[in-house]
């Protein structure tokens, strides 16, 4: 569910709070905020966030070059996709710059003359929230700056034919001037951004110790118009692999991923499951999976099953649709009762669950169970938090519903008869 964001006079007290104001002249009169928060073709000095650090105070300065280079406000030697992957890299290892990337990027895509640029400065922001989050406190402001753009394409075309009728300023002036509309509609980074925010919210961005890779800032840049396999609905995920797989009736991901960790002697391997794989390696396998690939070189069955478990959790909606969330936590104690929610679901659904538990009835097996120590419970520990989403903010029914999706979980995996799903993909 999407919050109401921020209004636009909160999020002006958020900015004369925040905002490290800049001088000019030789008077060094302050610049108002709204002439710090629009499109400058010069260099800046300090940065646009107050910051005691001296490496991040050092570091802003540069980094507005790289958005002006990305955005072809600045000449470069680098290509686009070195250029992005030095300004992620740089923020994805400096917490302390990802702000002042986000505040830059607000304001070289306010007030922009040039639609190319435009559109630039907001797939940097798509790019960006692929890797890694702003701060909870400012959240709330890039959140209510993406929501107006939801809808703004008639809005912005006609703001850029204004602000080209005004007396052109003496920076305007020095900038080559672009006229040719490039790039996809404002609109469609704006939706990418928004969803992409409240998910990183929540995730927190790349994980590991590897750096970012080019193949990762294209796979992000590729992702605004293709959608990923991961964190979009079943629906999606079906319609996308229409063309390669049509006579597939589950998810081409998770049929694939697995038959990887029974290929790899999963049902073997102790602690599968609970044991996480390489983070570094899981995040390699997740873009060659988004690339409808399976590497061949696979040996640590934890590395497909992470994938598999991270799959899940991050599906746009459960496999479980929230509207019978109530029906399964009040039903844990039930068989017959925790069957039949099983039958009410959407057949996607209902088939993606049956083929998931089906697969986890194979682990919980007297005979792998000795070899893994994951017995039942353990199986329906792990992968509860993955089918079923509790969306109270209260500790105590958090806490209370957890025992409860365990217990429905384990209902499935001893009851459910999933016979029928064998052989199916």
């Amino acid at each position: 569910t999407l919050r109401k964001p921020i209004s636009q006079s909160s999020m002006a007290d958020w900015a004369s709070k925040n905002l490290n104001m800049h001088t000019q002249g030789i008077f060094r009169r302050r610049i108002s905020i709204s002439n710090m928060l629009s499109w400058n073709g010069g260099s800046i000095k300090k940065p646009m966030l107050i910051t005691s650090n001296r490496t991040i105070k050092k570091e802003a300065c540069e980094m507005f070059k790289l958005v002006q280079s990305y955005m072809g406000d600045r000449q470069t030697r680098m290509d686009r996709n070195h250029v992005a992957l030095v300004t992620v890299t740089k923020c994805w290892s400096m917490q302390g710059l990802r702000d002042e990337l986000y505040i830059q990027l607000i304001r070289q895509t306010t007030d922009n003359t040039c639609y190319r640029s435009l559109a630039w400065g907001w797939e940097l922001m798509a790019i960006s929230l692929a890797f890694f989050s702003p701060s909870p406190k400012f959240q709330s402001y890039l959140e209510g700056y993406i929501y107006r753009h939801l809808d703004s394409d008639e809005k912005i075309a006609q703001h850029i034919k204004d602000l080209k009728n005004k007396k052109i300023t003496k920076s305007r002036k020095k900038r080559k001037q672009n006229t040719e509309d490039e790039g996809l509609p404002i609109s469609t980074y704006a939706k990418y951004c928004y969803r992409k925010l409240q998910k990183v919210a929540i995730t927190g961005g790349k994980k590991g110790l590897r750096k970012p890779t080019v193949e990762e800032i294209t796979h992000a840049r590729n992702a605004i118009l293709t959608p990923s396999l991961f964190g979009s609905s079943l629906e999606e995920i079906m319609l996308r692999q229409q063309d390669m797989y049509p006579g597939n009736k589950l998810p081409w991901v998770q049929t694939q991923l697995s038959q990887q960790v029974l290929a790899l002697g999963g049902e073997q391997t102790e602690g599968i499951f609970r044991i996480p794989g390489d983070i570094d390696e899981v995040n390699a396998l997740k873009l060659q999976v988004d690339q409808w690939k399976i590497p061949n070189g696979l040996s640590d069955p934890n590395i497909p099953a992470s994938l598999l478990k991270l799959w899940y959790r991050e599906l746009e909606e459960p496999v479980i649709p929230q509207q019978f969330y109530k029906e399964c936590i009040s039903n844990y104690e039930n068989p017959d009762a925790a069957v039949a929610v099983v039958q009410l679901l959407p057949e996607l659904n209902r088939l993606v669950l049956c083929y998931l538990i089906h697969f986890l009835q194979i682990f919980a097996q007297p005979s792998n169970v000795g070899r893994t120590k994951m017995d039942v419970n353990n199986l329906a520990m792990v992968m509860a938090p993955n089918c079923l989403r509790c969306q109270s903010d209260d500790p105590r029914i958090i806490f209370e519903n957890t025992r409860k999706e365990m217990s429905f979980l384990r209902m499935l995996i001893v009851h459910l008869d999933t016979s029928f799903i064998k052989g199916l993909v």
